[in-house]
């Protein structure tokens, strides 16, 4: 059935009870479980900041990626917590496509995902939670 889970983790509330409802899947089904989280990219200013010191970009390209391996820390202690070992993966670019191209790579069964709560139903169809559940090459479960 379900063989290799990957669970999308963006450190969010949402992600976070996805993320035990994940750990307790794969420890029920003895699946292999999977993190993946699309870093977001510097914003646009960033070329500004070098114009006033030539290592602001370096500094903040330093601190983006320091969040993330602090995020993966966290999630790292909690799949501890449960006895389970942590396989996170970080990937770069567009979240949609770059989550979706790691779900082809991993071969998953099955794409873990927090529901967000939005108040317009119109701003559900541009989310990328909605994106990925369209474009996933797997099965997707969303979780409140």
């Amino acid at each position: 059935m379900f063989r290799r889970i990957v669970v999308a983790y963006d450190g969010s509330p949402e992600s976070h009870r996805c993320l035990v409802s994940a750990i307790q899947l794969a420890k029920s089904l003895d699946a292999e479980l999977h993190t993946v989280t699309a870093m977001g990219e510097l914003p646009a200013y960033t070329a500004f900041a070098s114009v006033a010191d030539s290592a602001a970009p370096r500094m903040l390209e330093h601190d983006r990626r320091q969040f993330y391996q602090n995020l993966h820390e966290k999630a790292r202690d909690l799949f501890a917590s449960y006895g389970i070992g942590f396989q996170g993966h970080l990937v770069e670019g567009p979240p949609v496509e770059s989550i979706v191209d790691f779900l082809r790579r991993q071969k998953a069964d099955l794409l873990v995902i927090g529901l967000h709560q939005r108040e317009l139903h119109i701003a559900r169809l541009w989310s990328t939670v909605y994106e990925l559940a369209q474009d996933a090459p797997c099965s997707v479960l969303g979780v409140h």
